[in-house]
């Protein structure tokens, strides 16, 4: 089943149907990357010729790459090529025309100096394409990244780049479209957006069972997948599975993670979050009014899995092996579970306005987030988790995950706290409420989970 992708599909289809020309896809592991490619190519009329790169020698993934090439009825048995080069202008003296996928390319720089396999892909590029497209294809998003940047031989070469990321809440939900929005939410903020995750949930089961099957069914690919995540891509994996766990469900200030890891104030934790960071693992974010102030920056999981995972697996997995899923989960998840979905539901919310801003409907909005006050006369400072920011003043919505619709009292609570804070130019304030309202009143801007996707 292919599920979204269908800008990424119709950009890389049109690159396909050209010839001489080379593109590049990264992402974090199980994000789509080869599904799409492989759906790409289905649209093609040209040989197509997919390999991934193993953790070997060059001339191992040459080889590897060549009985690809005789698979394919590219080049006879028994032809062996001692250079990338001398296989791609052996391609080019061939009647026919090609797509060439080459994967985990990071892969090719492992045993081999990286300088040197880049130089080698430079050249083929600008010189062995003249019935070939390229496309070169990685996980390890560090080292993808570094071959757009302007000291990098290979920088300018390609004529298409995708990033895959998530699939948005939105398109998620098509995994399991018979579901309330209530249920869409819960089981977006647990499992992600990751396709080959949610291929895995059953969209008859609830968010229970599901959690069962998977997450906490230590045989499944869900957990496998959540639990070895980090071990191919980080030399440090114990150090980077401690910061995950100090996070956790929710945002924490670098002087919080530090405290936790018991890591002396040198700056040793930046540079073990700094990689984390560059692959995406985390997420370091400002309020939108304190975009210049450090101190209030914060750092996050994020992968919903993956924060469920850290959350409630990574300290417990003994307890898991001992009860088992079901008894488990009502032990550990159960009496929190509301709560972790409440804090990822900001998150979908900002999303909301986020995909309303780019299909154009959210005239005059200048950043989307979080908003700090410090209300020095009441003596309290925090946050506002949903706020859009315009040229006159802030729309700000209070989003609640609530298991019955939000009445009036609760309302009038969260509105006169917000009215409270001085020197901040409200224009008005909503309520975003997951399971609808009890009550509503004029005055207010109103969002129900329902309304979340209703984007078209």
């Amino acid at each position: 089943m292919f599920i979204g992708r269908k800008e990424e599909i119709k950009e890389l289809s049109a690159l396909l149907g050209e010839i001489g020309k080379a593109g590049m896809i990264y992402g974090k592991r199980k994000i789509g990357k080869t599904t799409l490619i492989r759906e790409a190519l289905q649209y093609s009329d040209k040989t197509n010729v997919y390999y991934e790169c193993i953790k070997g020698s060059m001339q191992e993934n040459i080889d590897g790459l060549t009985a690809e090439l005789v698979h394919c009825g590219v080049v006879p048995g028994g032809v062996r090529f001692e250079s990338m080069a001398d296989m791609f202008r052996f391609l080019n003296t061939l009647p026919g025309l090609f797509n060439i996928v080459i994967d985990e390319y990071p892969y090719l720089k492992s045993m081999t100096d990286g300088k040197t396999v880049d130089s080698m892909f430079q050249t083929i590029i600008d010189n062995r394409l003249k019935n070939c497209n390229l496309l070169l294809s990685g996980s390890h998003i560090r080292i993808m990244r570094d071959l757009l940047k302007e000291n990098n031989a290979l920088y300018g070469r390609f004529q298409c780049i995708f990033q895959l990321k998530d699939l948005s809440y939105h398109t998620t939900a098509a995994f399991y479209p018979e579901k309330s929005a209530y249920a869409k939410i819960a089981h977006y903020a647990v499992f992600g957006g990751s396709p080959y995750v949610n291929l895995f949930l059953s969209p008859e089961n609830d968010l229970r069972e599901n959690i069962l099957h998977t997450i906490l069914n230590i045989n499944s690919p869900v957990f496998l997948y959540a639990s070895h995540l980090l071990m191919s891509d980080f030399t440090s994996t114990l150090q980077a599975e401690r910061i995950f766990s100090v996070i956790g469900n929710g945002s924490k200030r670098y002087s919080e993670i530090e405290s936790k890891l018991c890591i002396e104030k040198t700056g040793a934790l930046n540079k073990q979050l700094t990689p984390l960071i560059e692959m995406e693992q985390i997420r370091r974010t400002l309020p939108i009014n304190r975009e210049n102030d450090n101190k209030k920056a914060t750092y996050e999981l994020s992968d919903n899995l993956l924060r469920f995972y850290y959350t409630y697996v990574y300290k417990q997995k003994s307890a898991l092996e001992m009860l088992g899923a079901a008894a488990f989960y009502d032990a550990y998840v159960e009496p929190t579970i509301t709560e972790f979905i409440s804090r990822r539901f900001e998150e979908i919310c900002r999303d909301y306005f986020s995909l309303l801003a780019r299909a154009g409907r959210l005239k005059g909005v200048r950043n989307i987030g979080r908003y700090y006050y410090d209300d020095s006369k009441n003596k309290k400072n925090g946050e506002f988790d949903v706020v859009l920011e315009y040229f006159d003043g802030y729309d700000v919505y209070e989003a609640k995950f609530l298991q019955k619709p939000m009445d009036l009292t609760m309302q009038h609570h969260e509105a006169g706290q917000i009215r409270e804070i001085r020197d901040f130019a409200v224009r008005s304030i909503g309520f975003i409420s997951a399971n609808g309202f009890a009550e509503t009143e004029e005055g207010y801007n109103y969002l129900d989970g329902n309304a979340l996707y209703q984007l078209d």
